[in-house]
C-alpha cells in the first residue's frame, strides 16, 4: 500500500452509502451506520454483511465491482463465524474488512464510557484475525484491526500492546479511534506505533478532532482518513429546512429553490435497476 492519504466519505449517490476516493479511483466503505440510519435504527447487529454490501454497494457483475470496497464487519462476531465473513466477502468481490477489538452488542464508539462496551481479549481478537487470515483466498484482501483503547480510556501503552499483537496476529492494518476534540492521544499513538512499524497501514476516523488536514496525517504517518458519516449528517438539518418550508408556505414552491431538480436524481439511478 502507497504511503498516501485515502480520503473517505460518506453519501455520493442515491443511496446512502460510504464512498472513498483513492488516488483518484472511487472506493466505498460498507457500514452498519449508513444501511441501518435509513432504516433509523443506527448501529445494531441486525444488518447482516451481506445486506450491507447489496444495500450499499453497486455491482458490475456478481463479485465483481468498478471500485475498491471496504467492508465494516463491526466486531466480527466469535472467530468461527468470522472465517465464513471473511470467504463470503471475498467471493463478493470486497478488498478488506475493519473489525474492532470489541465483543457482545454493537455501540457506537463515540458513546465512549457512557454506553457498556467491553473490550475482548488481547488473546481472543488476535486468535479472531489469525483465522480469518488463514482462510483467505486472495493475498490481496485484507483485515483491518480497530482498536478501542483510547475510547475506552485505557491509554497509550494499552493501545500500542494491542497494535502490536494484532499485527503479529496477521493484521494488515490498523485503525486507531478517539472520541477526543483534541488530537494529542492520536498523534502520541501515530509517532510511538510508528517508530516500531513503519510498514503497516494505520487509520484514522476524525469524527472527533475534526481540525486536523489531511496533509498533517500524511506527514505524520497516517494512510488513511475516514470520513465516516459527515454526508449523512448533513441530510437531516437539510431535510429539517425543506419541511419547515413547506409547513410555513403551505407549497412546494419555496422549497424547490433549494432542492436538486428530479430530472438529476433521476438520472442518478442505473437504468438495469
Amino acid at each position: 500500500m502507497e504511503a498516501a492519504v485515502y480520503i473517505f466519505q460518506s453519501g455520493g449517490d442515491y443511496r446512502i452509502s460510504y464512498t472513498v476516493l483513492i488516488d483518484g479511483d472511487q472506493a466505498r466503505l460498507a457500514a452498519g451506520l449508513s444501511t441501518a440510519e435509513g432504516a433509523v435504527v443506527l448501529e445494531d447487529r441486525y444488518t447482516t454483511e451481506d445486506r450491507k454490501v447489496d444495500v450499499d454497494l453497486p455491482w458490475d457483475e456478481p463479485g465483481h465491482s468498478s471500485i475498491v470496497i471496504q467492508n465494516d464487519g463491526d466486531t466480527g462476531g466469535l472467530a468461527e463465524h468470522f472465517v465464513y465473513t471473511v470467504r463470503s466477502l471475498e467471493k463478493l468481490g470486497v478488498s478488506a474488512v475493519i473489525i474492532e477489538d470489541k465483543k457482545g452488542l454493537k455501540k457506537n464508539s463515540l458513546f465512549g464510557t457512557e454506553a457498556a462496551q467491553v473490550q475482548d481479549s488481547i488473546e481472543n481478537f488476535s486468535a479472531k484475525i489469525a483465522a480469518g487470515k488463514r482462510v483467505q483466498k486472495s493475498s490481496d484482501f485484507m483485515i483491518i484491526a480497530r482498536i478501542e483503547s483510547l475510547i475506552l480510556k485505557k491509554g497509550l501503552e494499552d493501545a500500542l500492546v494491542w497494535a502490536s499483537s494484532f499485527v503479529q496476529a496477521g493484521a494488515d492494518g490498523i485503525m486507531i479511534h478517539s472520541r477526543e476534540q483534541e488530537p494529542d492521544e492520536i498523534f502520541a499513538f501515530i509517532e510511538r506505533f510508528r517508530k516500531q512499524d513503519a510498514a503497516t497501514p494505520l487509520i484514522v476516523v476524525p469524527t472527533a478532532f475534526h481540525a486536523v488536514t489531511e496533509e498533517e496525517f500524511k506527514r505524520r504517518g497516517v494512510n488513511i482518513v475516514i470520513y465516516a458519516n459527515h454526508l449523512m449528517r448533513s441530510q437531516v438539518p437539510a431535510m429539517r429546512r425543506t419541511a419547515e418550508t413547506v409547513l410555513k408556505n403551505h407549497r412546494a414552491l419555496e422549497a424547490d429553490e433549494t432542492l436538486l431538480p428530479f430530472q438529476e436524481i433521476i438520472r442518478m439511478i442505473p437504468a438495469d435497476l
